[in-house]
């Protein structure tokens, strides 16, 4: 089974059903990428199995909510939602690296209302869907539209753009429901 090519359909009825066969066939084939992604963006081996491993939860939930939107391969789905995962183990390291609970900040700093604004965006860019995910980090990472239309097996640079608009938009949403967000904006008058 180890070289046997598996179909997404049944490598996610295989998740759902907690089948080891299959969850050893993803660890086989799947794990490698994971690891080389984590130990390239400053992380070790523990963070890179427990990635992974949120990963699998992750699928695991979408696949049982029927929530799951497959527009790429499972691979290439896959291993967005393990750098989605990596990108927000990162950023709560950052943030409680940057944060010194000795400090007060005073409610009129500017410094202030950019962490609170900030804030606002992260928690609404969780929420966002796997797929949005993605294509937010490609675009912010410079790459042009061309390779994500490649990268997430879209039809053309086109469709991409169109995308990348959707996910900003369904992001743009997501901060201007969090009650924090209205706070940040009454500081900014």
């Amino acid at each position: 089974m180890l070289f046997k090519k598996i179909s997404d359909k049944v490598l996610l009825e295989g998740i759902l059903n907690q089948d080891d066969k299959i969850l050893n066939w993803l660890y086989d084939n799947y794990y490698q990428d994971v690891k080389n992604h984590v130990l390239r963006n400053s992380g070790n081996k523990d963070d890179a199995s427990d990635v992974f491993q949120d990963t699998i939860i992750i699928l695991y939930k979408q696949v049982k909510e029927n929530s799951l939107e497959l527009t790429s391969d499972l691979k290439g789905y896959f291993f967005g939602i393990a750098r989605n995962v990596w990108s927000s183990v990162l950023r709560k390291n950052k943030t409680t690296e940057d944060i010194s609970p000795e400090i007060n900040v005073a409610e009129d700093d500017p410094d202030s209302n950019e962490l609170m604004f900030e804030r606002v965006v992260s928690k609404a860019f969780e929420k966002l869907s796997p797929e949005n995910q993605v294509i937010l980090n490609l675009f912010t990472e410079g790459i042009s539209y061309e390779e994500i239309a490649l990268k997430m097996d879209l039809k053309n640079d086109t469709y991409a753009r169109r995308k990348k608009y959707l996910a900003k938009e369904a992001l743009m949403d997501l901060v201007r429901e969090d009650p924090e967000y209205q706070e940040y904006l009454r500081l900014q008058r």
